[in-house]
């Protein structure tokens, strides 16, 4: 009884926390929030006085067309490359040092150079070999900037997902495995129905990144005369010069990725709801 008059005394008297002050970093990051939000009205006021509704009738139709070509590319794209990623991810963790070290030089290749090259290296460079790839038909694929953009998107992605998977494989305790081949469950049974499970609840968030970066990086096939969001905005900037069809662009990319990242946090949260109780 005593014990429990002085704790409620103890917190009576117990002080209120003290006042937090402006230091310097305080006032920095105040008066950063206050530089974004002036910039982003100032952004909405320019937005409100330069709509122009001629513009929008005409060019908005194709600005969703491109948004639909982005997808479908980025989309394309993903699918491939998760199917490369899960040999590639074996082959590096294998104890094969031959495919150990051909998948390795894979990843370091793809993940070191800019996505950029690796569309240019494809889309042109191929195309110097235009004969020998006429030769055995493989000319009509490749002479396409659609197909060269998806086979370069989803050779980039491909690595990035193998390494993905890979660490998320690795992060699973290796006792999964004894416990499995203890109860007589084989390694094939074992990796599809309990480890794999596991490890693409810890991919997940890194997954979400890697299609968020590869929507914002597909941007870069408007160079190759692909004509997504970005190759329609510069079709458009081209015919009217004027400077909101770029922030229009910038508008629609970025309330796909946030909308894309909601909808990424409520898959994990429901996979993961488990794992809170």
């Amino acid at each position: 009884m005593s014990e429990t008059v002085n704790t409620m005394a103890q917190d009576v008297v117990k002080p209120p926390p003290p006042a937090r002050r402006w230091n310097a970093d305080r006032t920095t990051g105040h008066a950063l929030m206050v530089l974004w939000a002036a910039l982003g009205l100032g952004l909405v006021w320019f937005m409100i006085n330069a709509w122009d509704p001629e513009l929008i009738a005409k060019y908005g139709p194709k600005y969703l067309s491109g948004l639909g070509v982005t997808l479908s590319l980025v989309g394309t794209s993903i699918i491939i490359g998760a199917a490369l990623s899960l040999p590639l991810a074996f082959a590096r963790m294998s104890n094969s040092k031959i495919l150990g070290s051909i998948a390795y030089a894979y990843v370091y290749f793809f993940r070191g150079t800019p996505l950029l090259a690796q569309t240019f290296l494809i889309y042109y460079g191929f195309g110097t070999f235009r004969q020998e790839l006429d030769a055995i038909g493989l000319w009509s694929f490749f002479r396409d900037a659609w197909n060269c953009a998806v086979f370069a998107f989803a050779l980039n992605t491909a690595a990035y997902q193998a390494e993905i998977l890979r660490g998320a494989i690795e992060s699973v305790p290796k006792g999964q495995w004894e416990g499995a081949a203890a109860l007589g469950i084989s390694k094939f049974q074992a990796f599809r129905k309990i480890i794999l499970p596991q490890a693409l609840i810890v991919a997940l968030r890194p997954y979400g990144n890697e299609i968020i970066l590869m929507i914002k990086g597909s941007a870069i096939v408007a160079i190759i005369t692909v004509y997504d969001l970005m190759g329609e905005t510069r079709r458009a900037f081209s015919r009217t010069f004027d400077f909101q069809t770029y922030l229009w662009a910038a508008i629609m990319y970025l309330v796909f990725v946030e909308a894309l990242r909601n909808v990424w946090d409520a898959i994990e949260r429901r996979l993961t709801r488990h794992l809170k109780r």
